[in-house]
């Protein structure tokens, strides 16, 4: 009886290894098609060998500006904004136990953003002071609202409470800056505070690509001590998991991750608070979902972004398309977590 038991355990723990494995696989592939089209597509379609000579180093006629001076940077910063975003979303999401629990909602991007408006619209900064402010006050940000939302112990609703104020505050800051400013730039700021990869060049991405490749295998390594904390904080601490410094470790890992995002494509929305539960409604529960949400959120937006270009009569930056996709999900969530007595 007891082998019985022994086998159906772990004819079901292959099962789910066998659908992760299966589920990764294809996100994974239909990000290398969607980055494969994000190459191709455009106001001219070129063939896959122009394309492939071109980003050999082949100086075709108009190609090889087409390909690696605006749509390789466009693709590349997608790919990394949107993995980034999508761990960062899950790892907020699972560590705190709760969906809205997302930088999104909690004043992490709003930080970002008020920083960067700030040096856009008022100290007039190039690229990179406005990419290094963005994660200094995205830091900043989670930073405060922990300290905030401690009190006499850790409390995940205060911390989610205290996160909408604080980004209602900075969403309140922004409107101001956008108001009082001259004429000139708010169309920078706007452009910026949309979420675009429009513009994105090749020599703004290395702080995003390396902090990805820093911050990323973290996350995926404490994956599993992420997937205890959702237990609790009792549960984690008595499965000898430091709950502490795997906490802060975390959320300075994701936080890095987020705040770079933003500062290279602004705050798309809603892929950060997406890309989670997709992730676990494909894959299932029994291993860490930290890859899947990375590579959902990649594909969320490259997806949006190709929508956004080629979908309509008039081009829309990503952050809208993703937008008009994650309202819908938040106001079915709200309904639903006000159903079940969440809220």
């Amino acid at each position: 009886m007891r082998n019985q038991s022994v086998e159906f355990i772990m004819a079901g723990r292959r099962q789910r290894r066998r659908r992760w494995v299966l589920v990764t696989s294809l996100l994974a592939v239909l990000a290398g098609m969607l980055c494969c089209a994000m190459l191709l597509l455009g106001s001219t379609i070129y063939p896959v060998q122009d394309v492939i000579r071109a980003l050999s180093g082949e100086h075709l006629k108009g190609v090889f500006f087409a390909v690696n001076t605006i749509r390789l940077p466009r693709m590349l910063a997608g790919l990394c904004a949107g993995f980034a975003f999508g761990i960062a979303g899950y790892t907020f999401q699972t560590m705190l136990r709760n969906p809205l629990a997302n930088p999104n909602v909690i004043g992490i991007t709003s930080g970002s953003s008020a920083a960067a408006v700030f040096c856009i619209i008022v100290l007039h900064s190039s690229r990179a002071v406005v990419s290094a402010a963005s994660v200094i006050a995205g830091l900043a940000t989670v930073l405060f609202i922990y300290m905030l939302s401690r009190g006499r112990s850790f409390s995940v609703g205060r911390l989610i409470l205290v996160g909408i104020g604080i980004q209602a505050m900075l969403d309140a800051v922004i409107s101001y800056l956008l108001l009082v400013s001259a004429q000139q730039d708010i169309p920078a700021a706007l452009r910026w505070l949309t979420g675009s990869l429009n513009g994105s060049q090749m020599h703004e991405l290395p702080p995003l690509v390396i902090t990805v490749i820093i911050a990323a295998p973290i996350i995926i390594v404490l994956g599993k001590h992420l997937d205890i904390l959702e237990l609790g904080e009792q549960s984690a601490s008595s499965l000898g998991i430091d709950t502490g410094k795997t906490r802060i470790t975390l959320i300075v890992s994701s936080v890095c991750m987020i705040a770079m995002a933003t500062a290279t494509t602004g705050p798309i929305a809603f892929v950060s608070f997406l890309s989670g539960p997709i992730a676990k409604r494909l894959v299932g529960v029994g291993f860490s979902n930290v890859i899947p949400a990375g590579l959902v959120g990649v594909n969320l937006v490259l997806a949006a972004d190709l929508i956004g270009q080629f979908a309509f009569e008039y081009r829309f930056p990503v952050g809208i398309i993703t937008g008009l996709l994650g309202a819908p999900y938040l106001i079915f969530l709200l309904i639903r977590m006000n159903r079940k007595g969440e809220l």
